[in-house]
């Protein structure tokens, strides 16, 4: 069995990491007490709100990496989640109406924002499929049109580009006997996003490397040709990865939405580029389900700790500057990652009759 290596650019990565820390602990002044308070930052609170932030990022991931794999570049991660966060809002806000004879309910909220997810998610795969549209521009039409319509939406009915006030969200779930282990008790008491995305992780890596489908899927994005040989129908299985794609990005924005059960619609919403990251992600991970869901965490770690940063009183750091830790983390994760490959017939379109 061969020990597992590190490249040269890793090295350097993990060297020149290392040593940032160590100049800052010893050498600048303040700086060992900085670090000290950096690390009295990490708690289990701390943990948990990383795990809601991974949230949106982990899930849109995974919806692109079906698409993906199947053959169909879905860029348009972004909109599916601004329109899954929307529409879990819309419809926890319709069903308080007094003339909806139906309770509030986060859940069906939830089934809401995955219909309207996976419909869009229709509308880009019929255009991506069958009218042999470019995909790229299509996945960019998608994000677009979500930007524009959300914030539409919410004037329309709420007469403001936001939902006004909280019109309901998830309430944590206790783990029976492991919520009250004194210490850690308090990581054990979850959202139901972030169960379901600690569920969507395993089975997705599953469906993906265990299953028929899932080499139906890999077959699509690599060879169509081949799989359309075996006498299984391409379109029908790059139709399935898309609205996959849809329903993921449904659940993630949903996810994001109803933790605060609010919308806002101003700037880039508040998906703010987290299916972007996910796109990333899914690039970093090389594919692989559980490679995404690590490296959506480690971006959620660092959003969150820099939300936390900003409340240490005693630094005055722009948080501005702050706040583009994240951003500039994943930048040099993805210029030291070991090379990413695509499905080879990603993008390109098939056509059984040619």
């Amino acid at each position: 069995m061969n020990a597992p290596t590190v490249t040269r650019r890793q090295g350097l990565a993990i060297g020149a990491g290392l040593l940032g820390v160590l100049v800052l602990g010893l050498v600048v002044d303040g700086g060992r007490q900085f670090v000290g308070e950096i690390a009295g930052v990490i708690s289990v609170s701390y943990l948990g709100s990383a795990l809601r932030f991974t949230v949106p990022i982990a899930f849109a991931a995974m919806g692109g990496i079906f698409a993906e794999k199947s053959g169909v570049i879905n860029i348009g991660l972004e909109g599916l989640l601004i329109v899954g966060a929307f529409s879990s809002i819309a419809t926890m806000y319709a069903l308080g109406s007094e003339s909806v004879p139906i309770e509030p309910n986060p859940w069906l909220a939830l089934l809401g924002a995955i219909f309207a997810s996976t419909l869009i998610a229709l509308l880009f795969a019929i255009v991506c499929i069958e009218f042999k549209a470019d995909q790229i521009i299509a996945g960019l039409a998608v994000w677009l049109i979500a930007l524009g319509a959300a914030p539409f939406l919410s004037v329309v009915i709420w007469n403001r580009r936001s939902s006004p006030g909280n019109v309901g969200t998830f309430s944590s779930i206790s783990i029976p006997g492991l919520s009250a282990l004194p210490g850690v008790g308090q990581i054990f008491e979850v959202s139901p996003q972030v169960l379901l995305l600690l569920v969507a992780v395993p089975v997705s890596w599953y469906l993906l490397n265990r299953t028929t489908f899932g080499m139906w899927l890999e077959a699509s994005g690599e060879d169509p040709k081949s799989l359309d040989t075996a006498g299984v129908d391409v379109r029908k299985v790059r139709y399935a990865g898309v609205l996959l794609s849809g329903v993921y990005c449904g659940i993630g924005g949903a996810g994001w939405a109803l933790n605060v059960g609010q919308f806002t619609g101003t700037g880039d919403t508040m998906i703010d580029g987290r299916g972007w990251i996910g796109l990333t992600a899914y690039l970093i991970g090389n594919y692989n389900p559980i490679g995404a869901f690590l490296a959506s965490f480690l971006f959620a770690a660092l959003d969150a700790l820099q939300i936390e940063l900003q409340q240490i009183a005693a630094y005055d750091i722009s948080s501005t500057l702050v706040g583009i830790i994240p951003y500039v983390a994943v930048l040099v994760v993805l210029t030291f990652v070991g090379r990413t490959r695509m499905p080879s017939a990603a993008g390109e379109h098939y056509d059984s009759d040619e």
